[in-house]
């Protein structure tokens, strides 16, 4: 799509969802706050994004973050991956307890940025060579980001646009973001409401899931490579395995596969630590064993593009962030 065409589509988003901001009920929470005159609801947001670090990420799926390739014997062929040019907003409609983003999304540690900071880094990152526009945890901050976004397209940026959320959220809304995201990478967390509720504070959880990730899987059905096998449009459903929780990581693949198809790619993740607040029935790492069988039914089911973790069940702390650092990740 072309950038005039995809500045129209923004526009129209706006035109339809900056109502709310008065009377905010952009996510599922509703809160019905003005978020105009403060930080208010359960996110905590104002009018304007809270940005925490806006980096080259590395540690995303091959297709997200590029794939590293070797030098042959000769020291010929060595290419470093472009990276993720990833935007970390702080502020979070989902209350998770477990959450290793937990700085941002209960501490609000960053700053408020305005639609031209906010365009200025986007324009950066892609400067910098990264791959695609990675936005984590976007969903409350829909407006700001739309408003940076037109600013940076008008300039320029040509990258795809990953929108990496969640997954809670509401499926009218992300129709109003058709032909505006390139690449969906939500998480579907739960399909039980019962963890949704005690580990996230959202029993609804999967009653808002489950179609705004249809209408995911509507706008973009099929994951496209570019030359550089970096994600250029498509939909990659992320599920982190919880401990204790097996069965309904059975469950949410289940759904995936019956719903949309097995051919759908997953992200089958075994990151889990016990960070923050975690209760004691999660407050232990995930077992091999947990996630072998997690593994082994999506195989059963047919699913035919994963991306798996069977290696993360040690002390993989590359994979935990700390944002009191400026650079967050420690990168192998």
């Amino acid at each position: 799509m072309n950038p005039e065409a995809k500045i129209r589509r923004i526009e129209r988003a706006l035109e339809a969802l900056e109502p709310q901001e008065a009377d905010c009920a952009l996510c599922p929470r509703e809160c019905r706050v003005d978020r105009r005159t403060a930080r208010a609801g359960v996110c905590r947001s104002g009018r304007r994004a809270i940005v925490s670090h806006a980096l080259l990420h590395y540690g995303e799926e091959p297709v997200i973050s590029g794939a590293s390739v070797p030098a042959d014997s000769a020291g010929r062929g060595s290419r470093r991956r472009s990276g993720s040019g990833t935007v970390f907003f702080a502020g979070c409609n989902l209350k998770c307890l477990f959450c290793q983003n937990y700085q941002l999304s209960w501490k609000l540690q960053g700053s408020e940025t305005g639609d031209e900071e906010l365009a200025a880094a986007m324009l950066g990152l892609q400067a910098r060579g990264a791959g695609n526009i990675n936005l984590v945890s976007p969903t409350h901050l829909i407006l700001p980001v739309l408003r940076a976004l037109r600013l940076a397209i008008s300039r320029g940026l040509g990258i795809p646009l990953v929108w990496n959320s969640n997954g809670y959220e509401k499926a009218e809304v992300i129709e109003r973001l058709a032909g505006i995201v390139d690449v969906w990478l939500p998480d579907l967390k739960y399909v039980s409401p019962v963890p949704a509720r005690e580990y996230s504070g959202a029993a609804d959880y999967f009653d808002q899931a489950g179609p705004a990730i249809r209408e995911m899987y509507v706008q973009q059905p099929d994951l496209v490579l570019d030359g550089n096998e970096m994600a250029a449009r498509g939909l990659i459903i992320r599920h982190l395995v919880l401990p204790g929780n097996a069965e309904d990581s059975r469950a949410v693949l289940e759904w995936i596969a019956g719903t949309l198809t097995p051919h759908v790619p997953v992200s089958l993740m075994s990151q889990y630590r016990p960070c923050f607040c975690a209760p004691e029935p999660i407050r232990r790492p995930l077992s091999a064993r947990e996630y072998q069988s997690v593994l082994e039914r999506a195989r059963e089911l047919g699913f035919d593009h994963l991306f798996l973790q069977p290696e993360v069940f040690g002390p993989e702390d590359h994979l935990v962030p700390d944002f009191d650092l400026e650079a967050p990740f420690r990168w192998k």
